[in-house]
């Protein structure tokens, strides 16, 4: 009985035993599956949230979509205004161009037209001059007939006196009145050192004032009084490289040179008023336009410039380029043509206005061209110099050489020796340094025939030489060499 009630018992509370133990593994799994539900109830809330920005963002692109969309519509009707305006601007342009070319087409032929009038009453002019020289010749003729027949034998032989005598007395005559007609040279009156090296370049006052100005290797621009052969002034290029050009008119004096710049000095007050910087190397030529607003440079960097100095700053108006060097220029008139002398040869014409190169004669002389000079009171002659040893006259309206002036004893050794007409209106003469041996030749244009040689004056070659007009004194001619000296001529 006992054992049955013992084992009972042990019944009994093993079933509590196992009642507890599922009791506790179900409130274990009860608060397991408690916890997953937190769990999961926060997943879920997160990916609500979640959920919730992601439509946010999904509304902001869809509203920037709208908007881009919208941008695009307006950006399109905007560029078919664009192309439509573009079209309607490419419409008038060719409209303009068309009218434009037109334009240029009647300036062009009015401009021909202008230049065949102007050289028809150029040609007038000067056969009028000619007509009025004769006239005069004529008239002094008539005179000596009736007031001074000759009444005796030194009288006679007079009327019948040699060349030379004649030309001498005609010199004397146009000196004592200054600049009327070509003073031929005759002698040294003043041999001057003017430089302690060699001399580039040599030219009188454009106002035909007595001053003549010289530039050189020394890297200096002196003017001298040509009535008495002194030195007036100095200027200096700031530098110790050479001066290779140099032009004086109007109060102004302008030099250029290696340092790649042009100067302008105001010569009265001795003040430098310009330095014109733009070229890339040596300047190798300078020209004042007539009225001294204007300068013409040429350059090694093969480009030939055009300065407007009329006011405080100055300013680079036009720029002319070719592929060989200019190593000189000259201008007549502001409306005519710049004129320049190439290292290949050739001479080249250029329209001030327009930019354009409206003439180009090529290989004119061999080795070069030296100097360039329009002829005085013509607009379609230029006088022209080259290493060949040549002078030319070339007929602008016809491309064609009229006169070739050639002497055996003539050499031209540098690429800036000049040459120069005779001042008169008809530039009755013609006349070139030698390089070697420092002669002076003077070549008559009607018959090309040498007219006079002078000697001993120089003792090395003659680089540069200039006829000027006269001032009062009636001196015309001056000579610079390689060793710096300046020969004012009688």
């Amino acid at each position: 009985v006992e054992v049955a009630q013992l084992h009972s018992g042990l019944k009994e509370k093993i079933k509590k035993e196992l009642h507890s133990t599922a009791a506790m593994e179900a409130r274990q799994a009860l608060d397991s599956l408690q916890e997953e539900k937190l769990a999961q109830e926060i997943t879920i809330s997160s990916l609500k949230m979640e959920l919730e920005r992601s439509n946010e963002i999904t509304t902001h692109l869809q509203t920037e979509l709208e908007n881009a969309k919208s941008l695009t519509r307006l950006s399109e009707k905007q560029f078919d205004g664009l192309k439509d305006a573009i079209r309607q601007l490419q419409v008038e342009n060719e409209e303009k161009t068309t009218l434009n070319e037109r334009l240029v087409e009647n300036a062009v032929a009015e401009k021909e037209k202008m230049a065949e009038q102007f050289n028809s009453m150029n040609d007038m002019v000067e056969k009028l001059q000619k007509e009025i020289s004769m006239l005069r010749s004529y008239n002094k003729k008539s005179e000596k007939g009736w007031f001074r027949l000759p009444n005796s034998q030194k009288e006679s032989k007079s009327t019948t006196a040699v060349e030379g005598t004649s030309d001498d007395t005609a010199a004397a005559q146009a000196r004592k009145w200054g600049a009327f007609g070509a003073v031929l040279p005759s002698k040294p009156l003043y041999t001057i050192k003017a430089h302690r090296e060699d001399a580039s370049c040599v030219m009188y006052d454009g106002t035909n004032l007595n001053l003549v100005a010289t530039s050189s290797s020394d890297a200096t621009v002196r003017v001298w009084d040509t009535s008495n052969g002194q030195l007036q002034a100095t200027f200096s290029g700031g530098g110790s490289l050479p001066m290779t050009g140099v032009d004086m008119s109007g109060g102004l004096v302008t030099c250029c040179g290696a340092d790649k710049t042009c100067r302008v000095w105001e010569y009265k007050t001795r003040r430098l008023i310009h330095q014109l910087a733009g070229h890339s190397q040596k300047i190798t030529c300078v020209k004042l336009f007539p009225g001294e607003k204007n300068i013409v440079t040429g350059s090694a960097d093969r480009s030939i410039r055009i300065w407007d100095i009329s006011r405080h700053i100055y300013t680079q108006t036009t720029t002319f380029r070719h592929s060989s060097t200019a190593n000189c220029s000259d201008v007549f008139v502001e409306t005519q043509p710049v004129v320049t002398g190439h290292l290949d040869g050739g001479v080249r014409f250029w329209d001030v206005r327009s930019g354009d190169r409206v003439l180009d004669i090529p290989t004119l002389h061999e080795g070069g061209v030296t100097s360039v000079q329009w002829k005085p009171g013509s607009s379609h002659q230029v006088l022209t110099c080259g290493r060949d040893s040549s002078m030319k006259i070339i007929d602008v309206r016809t491309q064609s050489v009229v006169k070739t002036f050639r002497n055996s004893a003539l050499r031209i050794l540098s690429n800036n020796a000049r040459c120069s007409f005779s001042p008169d209106a008809a530039g009755k003469y013609v006349a070139c340094g030698g390089g070697d041996n420092g002669d002076v030749f003077v070549f008559d244009v009607a018959t090309a025939d040498l007219k006079k040689r002078l000697s001993s004056a120089h003792q090395s070659g003659v680089v540069g030489l200039a006829w000027g007009k006269g001032g009062t004194n009636g001196q015309q001619i001056a000579t610079v060499d390689k060793s710096g000296v300046l020969v004012l001529w009688a």
